[in-house]
């Protein structure tokens, strides 16, 4: 390697002086994400934010790459499938930045280690499959009790729709209000919760794609990088004091397909009138009924 390819903090992020200042790079540096779920938001959360210049990071993740994940995921390259996602994604974010500091959970997030995971953590990042319902709950409740800021951006269609909850704001559980439902009606009430204003519903051409009972659906890279842009601009201003971010009830979806965007304001979650007229909607498309 020679002298000018050596790495080095200062050179290797002197590109975002100007947006952010030196100082703010420097608290950019200091701060530390927890990320949990590295596959199609989660890995490409992990490589923005390094470079953007967080150098502390706590990840998680169980799964391993396969073919299947190779039209999205960061990490999905033929050299990598059937390796750790967590194992490549850390390799890959240390290639960016050497002299980061990665924690480590390759067993995923459960109650027993959900404490280390979120230890230290200025910022929680949410990464998780679609179908994580409990482990989310779980990790969301956890950022509430400790006050850490909790994000979650979700690639519908080819956008995305992205959610922050303010440690002192409605928390996950008043907004989506899933406690006491059975799985198809708490992956409604997700759906709703997340998409209020539904604008990728109209260009999904093969809706038979979409099974709950299997636990799959669609997804494109263009929605995966969209999120990692909104989701990085989001940590960076909250991490730095950088204007405010709204909070739930409110939700912003912005859809690349219609270049379209979109803010909501949802007073009582998924209990506000028209949370239940647009669950009227969902409900029957989750059973399968192909009419609605």
């Amino acid at each position: 390697m020679t002298l000018s390819n050596r790495f080095e903090y200062g050179s290797a992020f002197s590109r975002n002086i100007g947006w952010v200042s030196q100082a703010e790079q420097d608290r950019l540096r200091n701060a530390r994400a927890a990320i949990a779920g590295l596959g199609g938001v989660g890995g490409s959360h992990l490589l923005t934010l390094a470079r953007l210049g967080l150098a502390n990071f706590n990840i998680a993740d169980f799964d391993d790459f396969a073919v299947h994940n190779m039209n999205r995921q960061a990490g999905a390259f033929m050299p990598f499938m059937g390796q750790p996602k967590i194992d490549t994604m850390a390799r890959l974010a240390l290639d960016i930045n050497p002299q980061a500091d990665l924690r480590l959970f390759p067993a995923g997030i459960d109650e027993d280690n959900v404490d280390a995971f979120l230890q230290d953590a200025d910022i929680y990042v949410d990464g998780l499959d679609f179908f994580a319902l409990p482990a989310r709950r779980m990790v969301f409740a956890k950022c509430r009790e400790k006050r850490i800021p909790a994000l979650t951006a979700a690639p519908l269609g080819m956008g995305v729709a992205f959610l922050y909850f303010s440690p002192t704001g409605m928390g996950f559980e008043d907004y989506f209000r899933v406690q006491g439902h059975e799985p198809l009606e708490q992956y409604a009430r997700f759906i709703a919760g997340l998409s209020p204003a539904m604008v990728q519903r109209d260009y999904l051409v093969e809706p038979q794609a979409v099974n709950f009972n299997e636990k799959r659906g669609p997804s494109t890279v263009m929605a995966c990088e969209l999120c990692a842009g909104v989701m990085g601009a989001s940590v960076l201003k909250l991490l730095l004091g950088r204007g405010s971010v709204r909070a739930a009830p409110w939700a912003m979806q912005y859809d690349a397909y219609h270049q379209t965007l979109k803010h909501t304001w949802r007073p009582f979650g998924n209990a506000n009138p028209l949370q239940q007229l647009l669950l009227r909607f969902i409900r029957p498309v989750l059973r399968g009924d192909s009419r609605r």
